[in-house]
């Protein structure tokens, strides 16, 4: 290989490790702070994806999609919380049935108003040469976007009130409500948190993926998969198992089909899970 292959190898698995990362980072929220399996994340991606859709349907900029994705999802995320998840916590069965239950009224919905038809959004900006290669300079957007949002889920986690008090509220409800935290608020606030995280990572990849109504499913999969295998930390965690996996189905796509890329996607993840039950992360020191 040249070096010029090389070079483009190497990002279009960066680009991969972040397409996982900003499919999976609002349930490494909802999950992995939460404890709270939903099943309806692969339709808060795809109420993401529509936004955008809807936005440039009104002859709006794409950017503009982006601010706006992250606005309709989180409010739907904080109707669904007060209304269903907030008599769920602790009620992992009850959590997942509820969830998968919104999951099909929202598909139900969003076929009634698009139909069943995908729809595509052009990537809003043009490609690079590299040597003999050509690259999308939208990837590269997209690797950027994943570390800054990485960055600011650590900061608001690690650095702020609202996240020592959503982690407490979670973790040690008990003591958290005897110390003056008020815990349903904090919760409310973090499943809309996490659920606007998810809506922008589906704006994020409306211009990379066929925008249908069933979308979701071919995504929670893979999310899910990528925080199991992080493991206890959030953003480490997602981090560390997003660069694996992702890492893994570029480079073998690359060589051989993409069919193959994700049967080693999925292969590396159970061994992963075979040498660290509890995740990557599971030994690791910090908190998020």
């Amino acid at each position: 290989m040249n070096p010029d292959e090389v070079v483009v190898i190497a990002l279009t698995a960066l680009s991969s490790v972040a397409f996982l990362l900003v499919t999976a980072s609002g349930l490494a929220i909802i999950f992995g702070i939460m404890r709270i399996i939903n099943m309806a994340h692969g339709e808060f991606l795809m109420l993401g994806a529509f936004t955008v859709v809807q936005v440039v349907r009104w002859g709006l900029s794409f950017w503009l999609g982006l601010v706006a994705a992250p606005l309709v999802v989180g409010a739907v995320g904080l109707l669904v919380e007060r209304t269903l998840i907030r008599f769920l916590y602790g009620r992992r069965l009850e959590a997942i049935l509820a969830t998968w239950g919104v999951s099909l009224i929202i598909v139900q919905s969003m076929q009634d108003l698009y139909g069943p038809l995908t729809e595509g959004i052009a990537p809003p900006l043009g490609s690079v040469r590299i040597g003999g290669f050509s690259i999308s300079q939208y990837s590269l957007v997209l690797i950027g976007f994943a570390v800054v949002m990485l960055i600011t889920m650590y900061w608001i986690f690690m650095h702020t009130r609202y996240g020592v008090m959503a982690r407490a509220a979670s973790q040690l409800p008990e003591i958290a409500a005897t110390m003056g935290v008020p815990s349903e608020r904090i919760n409310m606030l973090t499943f809309g948190l996490g659920a606007a995280i998810t809506g922008l990572g589906g704006a994020m990849i409306a211009p990379l993926v066929g925008v249908v109504p069933t979308m979701g499913a071919g995504f929670i999969a893979q999310a899910f998969m990528t925080v199991v295998t992080g493991g206890p930390l959030m953003v480490t965690g997602t981090l560390a198992s997003g660069a694996l996996l992702g890492a893994t189905n570029s480079v073998v796509s690359y060589f051989a089909t993409a069919f193959l890329g994700q049967a080693a996607l999925l292969i590396v993840a159970i061994i992963a899970l075979r040498l660290f039950p509890d995740g990557i992360s599971s030994g690791w020191k910090g908190r998020v």
